[in-house]
């Protein structure tokens, strides 16, 4: 069995990969992440947060938008955890965090949520 056989049946075995706004998954990755890191003294263990996050919304943005917008909100992701480092030093570390997860939500929002969750009007 190959690694993209494996991968497939345990995402079979997942509950639906759009059962949650990709949104809130990333805002809660980065700010829990930060939170989980500060209040447990271990950096790791905020990274390990951070990633099972992005590895949760990741799977909701290839299976409703493809790999192309996958690669560019996964890449804001990362960005938004990188540039919250300097940006804490110019407006703190809890604004900073804040700001980086307001955008990649709202990014996430746009290109994958908004298709997936709007009101139906029927």
């Amino acid at each position: 069995m190959s690694v993209k056989e494996t991968l497939h049946e345990l995402d079979e075995l997942l509950p639906s990969a759009v059962a949650l706004p990709s949104s809130a998954v990333v805002a809660g990755g980065l700010i829990g992440g930060y939170a989980v890191a500060r209040f447990t003294g271990v950096r790791a263990l905020g990274g390990a947060v951070l990633l099972a996050k992005g590895v949760v919304a990741g799977r909701t943005w290839y299976r409703s938008a493809g790999p192309a917008t996958t690669a560019g909100l996964s890449v804001l992701y990362l960005a938004g955890f990188g540039l919250s480092h300097p940006l804490a030093k110019k407006i703190g570390a809890w604004p900073s965090v804040f700001t980086v997860a307001a955008v990649n939500a709202a990014a996430s929002w746009a290109l994958v949520d908004r298709h997936n969750f709007r009101g139906e009007t029927d």
